[in-house]
């Protein structure tokens, strides 16, 4: 780890819980943690649950770094909506903050997040700006980013998904309220998506307030390869599937406008896609289908 930077002013924040959850990614987590160590300032414990095949023996014994104490726990499980929820029980603190083992923090990052909160209250969610960090390897690429330079505040139905639990804060209230993240959803669940947008539904439904704030800037890292792609389409649509099927409504038609309006804009950008940009094209397609088989399987299998 590069030298810290000294005399942090985290000690005016208040108690917060950094969570991360991690599964067979050992040297992207060890960065990751490393990055959040180096920032100007640091939250008061970091919790990394870690469902790998092995423990992390560097993480293990790292201890606390900065006044910040590293919390590493090896748990048995799959799918990161539980890994997720195991790491928010751990938690010692009040204000949580959520990221992924593949981000890098700008310095300014946690600071940034936490006053942010703060500021906005107890019905407040905030989430921050993600930009794709340069390619790893010849292919390299990464998913999941936002970069608009502008805040928003989302509330309501927004008809779209506004929640990066890659780069997010929030008190346990609003665990408390909404309930946990579902683990039937999320990468290594059945449904192997949307967990965080099932999430972020809830919370506005709830009336809360989810606003995005650009100054809190972390980097998603691209060491994706590029065969990894449709893979990736296909999960990302049967989880946003399965997403739209469980809060279908025969009396309430809002969500089945949104799995309509999410088939029709990848249907009709794809003429002009195949043209110039053949393989997003075709990664709509694979969405779309994965979008269909996700909320099939979950009206079929999942409601009661």
């Amino acid at each position: 780890m590069k030298n810290p930077v000294k005399n942090p002013a985290s000690a005016v924040l208040p108690g917060t819980s950094l969570t991360i959850c991690s599964r067979n990614r050992p040297q992207l987590l060890l960065e990751t943690v490393e990055s959040v160590l180096e920032s100007q300032e640091v939250p008061q414990e970091i919790v990394i649950v870690d469902q790998s095949d092995l423990p992390h023996p560097e993480l293990q014994e790292m201890g606390a770094v900065r006044g910040c104490e590293i919390r590493y726990l090896q748990i048995p499980s799959n799918g990161v909506g539980r890994a997720r929820n195991q790491a928010i029980e751990a938690a010692s603190h009040d204000i949580l903050v959520l990221t992924d083992d593949d981000m890098l923090v700008a310095p300014t990052w946690f600071g940034t997040l936490v006053r942010s909160l703060v500021d906005k209250g107890e019905r407040a969610v905030v989430t921050g700006r993600v930009l794709a960090a340069e390619e790893e390897g010849v292919t390299g690429f990464a998913p999941s980013t936002k970069s608009d330079e502008e805040p928003r505040v989302y509330e309501g139905r927004v008809g779209k998904d506004i929640l990066y639990t890659g780069n997010m804060i929030m008190f346990r209230s609003a665990v408390d309220e909404v309930g946990v993240f579902d683990e039937r959803l999320g990468a290594g669940a059945h449904f192997p998506a949307a967990y965080d947008n099932d999430f972020g539904y809830r919370l506005l439904e709830a009336g809360y307030r989810v606003f995005y704030e650009p100054e809190a800037v972390l980097y998603h890292r691209a060491w994706r390869a590029s065969g990894a792609y449709f893979r990736l389409r296909w999960n990302y649509g049967r989880g946003q599937g399965a997403f739209h099927a469980k809060h279908l409504s025969l009396r309430d038609p809002y969500m089945l406008r949104r799995l309509l309006w999410n088939v029709a804009r990848h249907l009709v950008r794809f003429p002009y896609r195949i043209l110039i940009r053949s393989k997003r094209a075709v990664g709509d397609l694979v969405f779309v289908f994965g979008l269909f088989s996700g909320a099939g399987e979950w009206l079929l299998t999942q409601r009661r």
